[in-house]
């Protein structure tokens, strides 16, 4: 969540950045903000008087009492019983603004970087970059009309994965329902190699494989910021009160929550792979078809923790770690700016990748790459301590999927059909075992 300093201190860049997230009444909710933390400050300093004046009382009570001035004494023992009772309802009226305060906070979201253009939907996002050819300033998906040259007849993976026995759609929906796949026979072994290549490439760029619980408790969930913003995306374990994660950020991130790291070990560096989990309630329709939206998925995930100088330099190289493993897929993609309105809650700014299926002629999102700044590390209270002063300060954090598997395993059956079969990319093929899927 934002920090109070930067609300209090820069009130007209936050309003602002608010409003280029589309964030309804961004001028209000930040008001309201600030006339509750003053109702606190408020309570805290007749709070803090008092106290000072009964310590100062007590004293005085006990000369009183050594002097055998009783009946003066037990006039300042009243005084001091009715300072205590009004203390009762400060503290409380204190409490009251504090929870008041944090759950303003929790409902207003991260604001852009100046790098994020304007905008309110996905549409509006800037292309940045391609391998099918050099971006213009300014082009947004609106206006992006280069495309790879489709091959007559090509089939839609769905109707691929029937042919060839990959994946049983269909058994999925018997077992669990809509969106919970089958992989089966070389299906499940492109999964796997998928899986190994994307770990094994993470840590070639030194990032450290962890291997976390793919439920959470609710603070798990709040200090990423999933909660309370997307609990209805999110299958919760009701008896227990858990939370099956969306992503491997959530409970990556989280082994940082209420930690203070030390400056020269930053930035940390950690890549997971999970199954994740969404409800992604209302989704039908041609554009979720197959493997397209599921429930239940696999991915690869990176996540960073790292100095406010260094994060911009932290999140490039993530960037380019995400191309690198798009290039050796062999897989045509772009590169979004996403717009104000098109980002999500706690992003401060990200790039989504994008490949093409020449089967359905239709770009699919596979990755985005976020850099929160300090909005998690609020909400999870993660520091790190300056190696010069020994202050701390709230750390940045980033992440990014490096990659979701269903639509990379979607594009590659599409963009490799061949007489022969399916073709592996070279760089899946020690993976694999096998140059093609026949």
């Amino acid at each position: 969540m934002l920090t109070l300093k930067l609300i209090t201190e820069e009130k007209e860049r936050v309003i602002k950045g608010l409003e280029k997230k589309n964030f309804p009444n961004a001028c209000e909710a930040i008001q309201e903000v600030i006339d509750t933390d003053k109702k606190r400050r408020e309570a805290q300093t007749e709070l803090d008087k008092n106290l000072s004046e009964a310590k100062k009382m007590a004293a005085e009570i006990g000369g009183l009492m050594k002097k055998g001035q009783k009946e003066e004494a037990e006039q300042i023992k009243a005084k001091v019983a009715a300072l205590k009772e009004t203390n009762k309802l400060l503290e409380e009226k204190k409490g009251e603004a504090e929870k008041e305060m944090v759950r303003l906070l929790c409902a207003i979201p991260n604001i852009p970087y100046d790098i994020v253009p304007e905008g309110k939907c996905a549409e509006e996002n800037i292309v940045v970059k391609s391998n099918l050819r050099e971006c213009k300033e300014g082009d947004t998906v609106g206006n992006w009309t280069t495309v790879p040259e489709s091959t007559e007849g090509m089939l839609p993976h769905w109707e691929l994965a029937k042919q060839y026995n990959l994946i049983d759609f269909d058994l999925g929906v018997k077992i669990s329902g809509a969106g919970f796949p089958v992989y089966r026979g070389k299906g499940a072994r492109l999964q796997r190699a998928l899986i190994n290549f994307f770990l094994d490439e993470a840590r070639n760029a030194g990032y450290e494989e962890i291997m976390p619980p793919t439920v959470v408790n609710a603070d798990s969930g709040y200090g990423t910021g999933q909660l309370p913003d997307k609990e209805g995306q999110m299958y919760h374990c009701n008896l227990d009160d858990l939370y099956l994660i969306p992503t491997a950020e959530v409970p990556v991130t989280n082994i940082y929550r209420d930690v203070i790291i030390d400056e020269k070990d930053l930035p940390i560096k950690n890549c997971a792979y999970t199954q994740c989990f969404r409800r992604e309630a209302g989704s039908y329709g041609k554009d979720v078809r197959g493997l397209n939206r599921l429930h239940e998925f696999s991915k690869i995930e990176i996540v960073r923790i790292d100095t406010p100088e260094h994060s911009d330099e932290s999140h490039k190289e993530m960037l380019a770690h995400v191309e690198g493993l798009l290039q050796k897929l062999e897989l045509p993609y772009r590169i979004l700016r996403l717009c104000g309105g098109d980002m999500s809650f706690t992003a401060a700014v990200c790039y989504d990748f994008e490949v093409y299926s020449k089967a359905q002629e239709r770009w699919l999102e596979v990755s985005s790459v976020s850099n929160f700044d300090t909005y998690q590390a609020n909400r999870l209270k993660c520091r790190f301590r300056r190696a010069a002063d020994k202050k701390t300060e709230l750390a940045h954090t980033l992440n990014g999927s490096a990659l979701a598997l269903p639509r990379i395993v979607a594009a590659l059956l599409e963009n490799n059909q061949t007489e022969k079969g399916i073709r592996i990319p070279a760089a899946l093929v020690p993976y694999m075992g096998c140059e093609y899927i026949d």
